[in-house]
């Protein structure tokens, strides 16, 4: 992007630097042709009166273009390379000249009196709710397009590996620092005063109840293996199997049942007795705590979360690409949301608006001087030719017409000249 932006800078420029060397062409061969004409008609003037104006006009008029060939040359070099004082004004003096640059970009726009006056009339907040509101402005496809392919180009760019250890490390520093235990404890407290452990209980009697009816064949191998060999021989420990599921499935179902229910109770003093030791038992808290650790540091863990880390970043690379993925819809429609918001609440706008105020005059107030001295220093490295070519590239346009003015105007007042002097 950037580089695309620099091509496109030195093709404006390559341009601009053409059009300035054809008019100063046309200005010279305009300049030359009246000394031609004035010289051709100096040699066969005759005694008809038009002569005398024709000459006076080529005349003056190359007097004319010869003094502004002049003036606007002693701006950028020396006249045919002479000496003459006070010419390659620009090169002599470009120090100056950046002072004198940064002195008034310093006084007239980076002053934090200037840019507080300059700014407290202005709504920035409705503005830039206008631009994200409005879909034939383009402004939301702009930010929208820029922003995926910045997210996508700086995704890609990265080392896949070496980026996802560094967003693994900086969990695992953010999980060091952060104290487990109190947290779950406070969190099993509150669902337990909100009784939305309920749901989970029940959900994992239901899970048992499933689990013991999917194993059903397997308890009752178990209960045969571990009983008495004349209870085998008289069948009783089928009816024992039988009796021990029967008694297994009442409970569970009774546990679902029955709010009240002695076993769910008892699992609900339990989780309160957790809770609490996890917040005010120092044992209990480090227990936690090396279990996070071991956690953190164990490489199965790692290598699980680089193989999720490198799907996330496919899936965002896809959807940045993808202008129609859900990324660019979400993100469409979160600023479309944020400028009607900016555009429709006075409030909000107010705030912004004092934010951004505060802020361009904090910037002014903090690094004005700091961007006067690097305008100044830029313009202070570049050698005379460089900041000669530049500015002649800028404005030289403008000065060739200059001379071609002043080659007319000239003659043009030739004329004048010659037509009093006939008359008296």
């Amino acid at each position: 992007m950037l580089k695309g932006a620099r091509r496109n800078a030195d093709v404006a420029s390559t341009i601009q630097a053409d059009r300035a060397r054809r008019m100063r062409l046309f200005a010279t061969g305009l300049l030359m042709a009246m000394a031609i004409a004035f010289l051709v008609l100096r040699r066969i003037a005759g005694t008809h009166p038009a002569w005398g104006y024709a000459i006076s006009f080529t005349e003056a008029a190359m007097v004319g273009g010869l003094a502004d060939w002049f003036a606007v040359t002693a701006l950028f070099r020396r006249p045919l390379g002479l000496p003459i004082p006070h010419t390659a004004i620009i090169p002599e003096n470009k120090n100056r000249i950046a002072d004198s640059m940064a002195t008034f970009l310093r006084d007239n726009f980076l002053t934090p009196q200037v840019v507080a006056r300059r700014v407290i009339g202005f709504n920035f907040a409705a503005a830039a709710g206008a631009f994200l509101s409005d879909p034939a402005r383009g402004g939301e496809n702009r930010i929208r397009a820029g922003g995926a392919n910045l997210l996508a180009d700086i995704l890609e760019s990265l080392d896949p590996e070496r980026l996802g250890d560094q967003v693994r490390s900086g969990l695992a520093r953010q999980l060091e620092r952060v104290e487990v235990a109190p947290l779950l404890g406070q969190m099993l407290s509150v669902m337990i005063a909100d009784r939305r452990h309920l749901p989970l209980l029940e959900g994992a009697v239901r899970w048992a109840g499933q689990a013991l009816e999917a194993n059903e064949d397997m308890v009752r191998a178990m209960i045969r293996e571990r009983a008495h060999s004349l209870l085998r021989l008289t069948g009783l420990d089928s009816r024992i199997a039988n009796s021990v599921l029967d008694g297994l499935y009442k409970l569970l179902a009774e546990m679902i049942v029955q709010p009240d229910h002695p076993l769910k109770l008892k699992v609900e003093h339990l989780l309160e007795d957790l809770a609490d030791r996890l917040v005010n038992d120092p044992e209990t808290r480090e227990k936690v705590e090396k279990a996070k650790r071991e956690l953190i540091g164990n490489p199965a863990v790692g290598q699980w979360w680089q193989s999720v880390w490198e799907r996330l970043r496919r899936k965002l690379i896809e959807a940045a690409r993808d202008p129609d993925a859900a990324l660019g819809g979400q993100l469409a429609t979160m600023l479309g949301e944020l400028g009607s918001a900016l555009q429709g609440d006075a409030r909000l706008q107010s705030q912004i608006n004092r934010f951004a105020r505060r802020t361009l005059v904090g910037v002014a107030a903090r690094y004005g001087d700091e961007i006067v001295r690097l305008v100044s220093e830029t313009v202070r490295r570049w050698d005379a030719r460089t900041i000669s070519n530049r500015l002649e590239a800028a404005v030289g346009r403008d000065l060739q017409f200059i001379r071609i003015n002043g080659t007319l105007v000239g003659g043009l007042f030739g004329l004048c000249i010659h037509a009093i002097d006939s008359l008296l």
